[in-house]
């Protein structure tokens, strides 16, 4: 008897690819997909369509699961809270850990599923998660928040292929349109319809003008809101007389002014994360780290007290945000994560 896997649809040419590939190897496959916001540009509908037509195609049935509630308690208000609190948030994190590989795998269990699939690029054993086999394609940074008791659940049919082979397979499954071959690759924040900005200024005031000031708190210019910034940003904003470029280094919310410097001023030697997720139960141990999806790793000594983590980097790394994910990978295993609290 074939073992049932519930497969999270998003309507996208990977998760209805890995459908199909599921559907090959002999599983029963039903899919879930996630309604999680209230878009008015079609969003659903048109996801919903290209999830029908493949579903049809291969014989499977799917669910809708109407998530947006807790969605919105525990991904969208972070995401506004956090612009407006000066931090730099990534509501992917914290989707996949609570919405995607949380409430939709409680889902799954409940269903009688042996494991839960998702079209991520990425590796897990079900101690571990690794990096996906394409680089380019590689989502493990986004998934490393997830809780180690949910790894022997997932799947993640997608780890060894490149996104061209993804394409030629997605034209076998849609025989009828081409539009998941077609569409675009998935936007980072699903919920956004335009620019991030649009959907802040629905719930506070963020276009007024404040005064950008130097490393010595001298005004230097003006810019027009600091939620509009994030760290290492260098345009947006004036000032006098500057012949380099600079580079926003840190925001005030309580006075709305932004400090900016030379792109020196972005280095950073060390940064202190909360909020760990660990798969190893070392407290002091040497890795590469992660402080931002498309940075480099970088060689560092991590130390974890009292549940923060110490990061000491052995090279410096520029631009680096409070918010963000501090993510550490010994080769291409992931050791776990941590939330960047401050830098230094």
């Amino acid at each position: 008897m074939s073992k049932k896997i519930m497969l999270g649809m998003s309507g996208g040419i990977d998760s209805s690819v890995t459908a199909y590939i599921l559907q090959k190897e002999g599983y029963e496959v039903e899919g879930i997909y996630l309604k999680l916001h209230n878009r008015t540009d079609g969003y659903h509908e048109s996801n919903l369509k290209d999830i029908d037509d493949v579903a049809k195609f291969l014989g499977i049935k799917y669910h809708i699961l109407d998530l947006s509630k807790q969605f919105n308690e525990e991904v969208y208000n972070y995401f506004i809270n956090s612009y407006l609190e000066g931090n730099t948030p990534n509501p992917c994190v914290k989707c996949n850990r609570n919405i995607k590989f949380g409430a939709m795998l409680d889902f799954a269990k409940e269903q009688g599923a042996s494991f839960l699939a998702t079209g991520h690029y990425a590796k897990t054993d079900g101690n571990f998660f690794y990096l996906a086999d394409d680089l380019s394609k590689d989502q493990s940074y986004f998934l490393s928040q997830i809780p180690k008791e949910a790894l022997p659940f997932m799947l993640f049919p997608l780890n060894s292929y490149k996104k061209e082979d993804i394409v030629k397979m997605g034209a076998q499954i849609d025989l009828a349109y081409k539009r998941i071959t077609e569409k675009n690759e998935s936007q980072e924040i699903c919920f956004v319809e335009t620019v991030y900005t649009d959907i802040i200024k629905k719930h506070a005031k963020i276009d007024i003008e404040g005064d950008v000031l130097d490393e010595a708190g001298n005004v230097v210019g003006k810019h027009k809101g600091y939620a509009h910034y994030t760290i290492g940003k260098r345009k947006g904003f004036t000032v006098k007389g500057a012949q380099e470029p600079h580079f926003v280094t840190k925001l005030n919310p309580n006075n709305n002014t932004i400090v900016v410097g030379k792109r020196p001023a972005l280095e950073v030697n060390k940064v202190l994360c909360e909020s760990l997720n660990m798969y190893i139960d070392e407290t002091k141990f040497s890795c590469a780290v992660k402080l931002r999806y498309r940075s480099n790793s970088t060689p560092c000594d991590v130390e974890i007290i009292d549940n923060q983590a110490i990061i000491n980097l052995k090279e410096p790394a520029f631009g680096v945000a409070s918010g963000q994910l501090a993510v550490f990978y010994d080769n291409n295993k992931v050791l776990g994560s941590a939330f960047i609290k401050s830098t230094y």
